[in-house]
């Protein structure tokens, strides 16, 4: 199959090397779009198409690899899905419930496969984690505790990330992975609750929030989440506490002693922070393999479009809450 990246940035050039990675498989990387010049510097380096225009490349491929600002999300999906092709997209899948609906509607009715990119389950220690858990080992989940703090992303041109009408902002962008993780472990939410450093001073320089969700089944999840650490900082950590035991992972322990300056040169650290793996394969090889192989073998997605759209209820809940100040009933039939 042939597959079109649009979007040249961090995302997209991790999953062109991915994709390059699935050609014994019979992937065959197409080309590339953006809005900056960097999709041609791409092109020339894949030796692949540059595409100029989107009707062009859905003209061409079989599947649409979308790596844009999310709220650019629902419109190109829609567009593909009725162009007939395969799509994958990175998280969040968009920043309304009802776009998201509207985007997982049209590939249904056009009968194409939509895989919502949540790479957090493909990272060996997650899931390693997540099959400790189902195994039963530690018995059942009763609190999870889960970090996820950076730098935050800077681009010279079009600092999307930052602008929360077009990403959601930390709470949604980058906490989503921790959302859809925490319900992979424990079920369905039922309440969320949220305080963040932005929603208390709006002219915070980075933001840091806890966001505290209640489940169904009575377990608890605490969630930390910061875009306000020096440049080239990344911590994540997974620390599950169940009734016969306790689980930890840390992305620290891993490492040998790192010191973190605030005044190290932005330059020096990618625009975006990606998510640490110390397996020898990258995560988003995992990924885009798993969503290949269901893709041509007709076989489910270890992740649906619909757990996608259940962890976005979660930020836009988060989201509510930093705002009310109160905590906020999720209603599951809303999906």
């Amino acid at each position: 199959m042939r597959v079109g990246i649009v979007g040249a940035g961090t995302m997209g050039q991790a999953h062109a090397a991915a994709w390059k990675n699935l050609a014994s498989k019979g992937a065959e990387l197409a080309g590339f779009l953006s809005r900056s010049g960097s999709a041609e510097k791409l092109a020339k380096e894949y030796n692949v198409k540059h595409y100029t225009d989107y009707a062009s490349m859905l003209a061409d491929v079989d599947i649409v690899d979308l790596c844009v600002p999310t709220d650019r999300h629902k419109d190109m999906t829609v567009e593909a899905a009725q162009a007939g092709k395969h799509v994958i997209c990175e998280k969040p899948i968009a920043l309304t419930l009802d776009d998201g609906r509207a985007m997982i509607d049209a590939c249904e009715k056009a009968g194409v496969r939509l895989f919502i990119a949540h790479v957090l389950r493909f990272i060996p220690e997650y899931a390693s984690a997540q099959a400790v858990v189902a195994s039963g080992q530690i018995g059942k989940p009763a609190v999870i505790r889960l970090t996820r703090a950076s730098y935050p992303p800077h681009k010279a041109i079009d600092n999307w990330f930052l602008d929360e009408v077009r990403s959601g902002g930390m709470i949604l962008d980058l906490m989503i992975h921790d959302y859809d993780y925490a319900r992979w472990i424990a079920g369905d939410v039922t309440r969320v609750y949220a305080r963040s450093a932005r929603a208390m001073r709006p002219e915070a320089e980075g933001d840091y929030a806890l966001v505290t969700l209640r489940f169904a089944s009575g377990a608890i999840a605490h969630i930390e989440g910061g875009w306000a650490y020096p440049p080239g900082f990344f911590r994540t950590s997974i620390d599950i506490a169940g009734t016969d035991g306790l689980l930890e992972w840390s992305s620290d322990r891993t490492q040998p002693v790192q010191t973190h300056l605030k005044e190290a040169a932005v330059e020096q650290a990618g625009e975006v922070a990606l998510p640490p793996s110390f397996e020898s394969e990258s995560p988003f090889d995992i990924q885009l393999g798993h969503f290949y192989d269901a893709l041509v073998h007709n076989k489910p997605f270890s992740i649906s479009a619909r757990d996608a759209l259940a962890a976005l209820q979660i930020g836009l809940a988060a989201r509510k809450a930093l705002v009310s100040g109160q905590a906020v009933s999720i209603n599951q039939e809303a999906l």
